[in-house]
């Protein structure tokens, strides 16, 4: 990055398409496996029948061209057939979270305009739903239509109460797939471990670019992705050569390391993402990884990974923190101070990026006012600056660090979870007259949500209620692990906003010890 926040190294030239690379494999590595899933693998001249019967599953639905369909399913060899499928067929394919509440999930498929909602068994082919139910009540918007060159349409957390659809093209996840692959060696029969869900961006790496390159995925189930032990064990006999997650995951890896130490030496390339991992979780992983690469990897879902570097320990000891690295080919970015003005040098601003990877906009062109400015990247002006909200330090030696965010936004497991958009929820429950949701450090997993809910008097609410409540509108990460449920008004500044330090102490929440608050409710007493 220069002085100015600016790149100048080529963008990556893209394949033909991924899809057609993955048909070379399938031609030429038949053999060779593509996906190992649990107990077995399937191989590339498999996963292309499945692709096949998926193709033709999708001409019967007979649906118009351009018009998206939906695919609600779990993760499994035959979800990422169906999503191979939509892509060589050209069909927009919407994959929200699985686990979004019903309520949240059909307002999601009225917004996108999919007219088929698919899911898939491991065995029992596809379960196909046409849409055209009542749209819910708090959606209040009409579909937009699909950009043309719309391949996927996931979905990143708002502050409008609901997900926005985000349209990933097919050149910007052909042109990743291009950089990706040779920058992290992946190639023929190389072991990559998938960890997260379908719906997540990082799948365009570990899934997507791994098969394009011939590589042999080894997908993590869904419902084992937090036993920690199972994931030690995953790595290993699989001799994974390749590892992308987020710090939850290195957290559970650290913990069943502990209880039975161990080498990984077969994993050459580890990556960090989605948040931000403390030094002392990253000397454990180069302990348990003595051969592994390093690297950390900056980036959201509107603009994929934007910025990435190898991780120098010694340079983590001495600055406390991780560098997000440097910006990847043909990505754009300067720093923005409060007043507009780009910072030249050392200093604090908002990021501004453009990437080769990026949306063209949410699917809500009302949604991209404030977030895609005009201001487009004078190298590439059919992509305007998106602006991610993150505040960046640049220090005197150049390099870039993350300072926190210019709104309320957080990561929880990895997901970004907006605080007031869970306080919304919570307030539209009868009972509940106010609400304060505060992100609170947690030693073993990160951020966790604490609610703080001011009941309306002589409601018999309670926390159990508050999740069911909140279950129906927010995906799993952004229920609050606690709730305390209040009989009196929570306390606010003279200004009259929410005083958010002294609901910390309404709650008795403290970092240095667990939290007791007036009526909790955990997972273990729901249960």
């Amino acid at each position: 990055m220069s002085a100015q926040g600016q790149v100048t190294t080529d963008p990556p030239v893209a394949f033909a398409s991924i899809v057609d690379a993955i048909d070379a494999r399938v031609a030429g590595l038949p053999a060779s496996p593509a996906l190992i899933w649990r107990d077995g693998a399937v191989t590339y001249a498999e996963l292309g029948a499945m692709v096949r019967d998926a193709q033709v599953a999708l001409l019967g639905l007979d649906v118009p061209a351009g018009v998206p369909v939906a695919l609600v399913a779990r993760k499994s060899p035959r979800a990422i057939a169906f999503i191979l499928a939509c892509l060589a067929t050209r069909r927009p394919l919407v994959l929200p979270p699985v686990d979004l509440g019903r309520a949240a999930l059909d307002a999601v498929i009225a917004r996108s305009g999919a007219g088929h909602i698919v899911a898939t068994g491991d065995g029992e082919g596809l379960l196909v739903t046409k849409t055209g139910a009542a749209t819910p009540p708090r959606e209040q918007r009409t579909a937009s239509a699909a950009p043309p060159a719309a391949a996927l349409m996931l979905t990143t957390s708002g502050s409008t109460g609901l997900s926005k659809i985000v349209p990933i093209t097919r050149e910007a996840i052909d042109r990743f797939a291009s950089w990706a692959g040779p920058h992290f060696g992946i190639g023929a029969r190389t072991p990559v471990l998938n960890c997260a869900p379908l719906n997540f961006d990082l799948c365009l790496l570990d899934v997507w670019t791994s098969l394009a390159w011939g590589a042999s995925v080894v997908l993590v189930d869904q419902n084992e992705a937090t036993h920690a032990s199972g994931l030690l064990e995953l790595l290993q006999t699989h001799n994974v050569a390749v590892v992308q997650a987020v710090p939850l995951f290195y957290r559970l890896v650290i913990e069943a390391a502990r209880e039975r130490p161990c080498r990984v030496r077969s994993v050459e390339h580890l990556i960090v993402t989605g948040e931000t991992m403390r030094p002392a979780g990253l000397e454990a992983l180069s302990e348990i990884f003595d051969r592994a690469v390093l690297h950390n990897v900056y980036g959201c879902t509107e603009t994929n990974d934007s910025f990435t570097g190898e991780i120098d320990l010694a340079e983590v000891r001495r600055r406390g923190i991780v560098p997000i690295g440097r910006p990847l080919p043909g990505v754009h970015a300067r720093l923005v101070a409060p007043d507009g003005t780009t910072v030249t040098g050392e200093g604090i601003g908002e990021l501004w990026v453009s990437t080769p990877f990026q949306t063209p906009g949410y699917l809500d062109p009302a949604l991209n006012a404030g977030r895609f400015v005009a201001d487009v990247d004078e190298d590439a002006p059919e992509r305007a600056f998106f602006r991610s909200g993150d505040l960046i330090r640049r220090h005197p030696d150049g390099a870039l660090t993350v300072e926190g965010r210019d709104d309320f936004q957080v990561k929880v497991r990895g997901v970004r979870v907006n605080p007031h958009e869970v306080e919304a929820v919570l307030q539209e429950h009868p009972d509940v007259v106010e609400a304060a949701v505060l992100a609170v450090g947690d030693g073993a997993s990160g951020t966790q949500l604490h609610a703080v809910v001011h009941r309306r008097a002589d409601a018999l609410l309670s926390g159990l209620v508050l999740r069911g409540h909140c279950a129906a509108w927010l995906p799993l990460a952004a229920i609050p692990s606690r709730m305390s449920v209040v009989d009196l008004s929570l306390p606010r500044t003279s200004t009259g906003k929410l005083d958010r330090a002294r609901c910390h102490e309404l709650a008795e929440i403290r970092p240095s010890r667990p939290s007791r608050p007036l009526t909790v409710l955990t997972p273990a007493t729901a249960r």
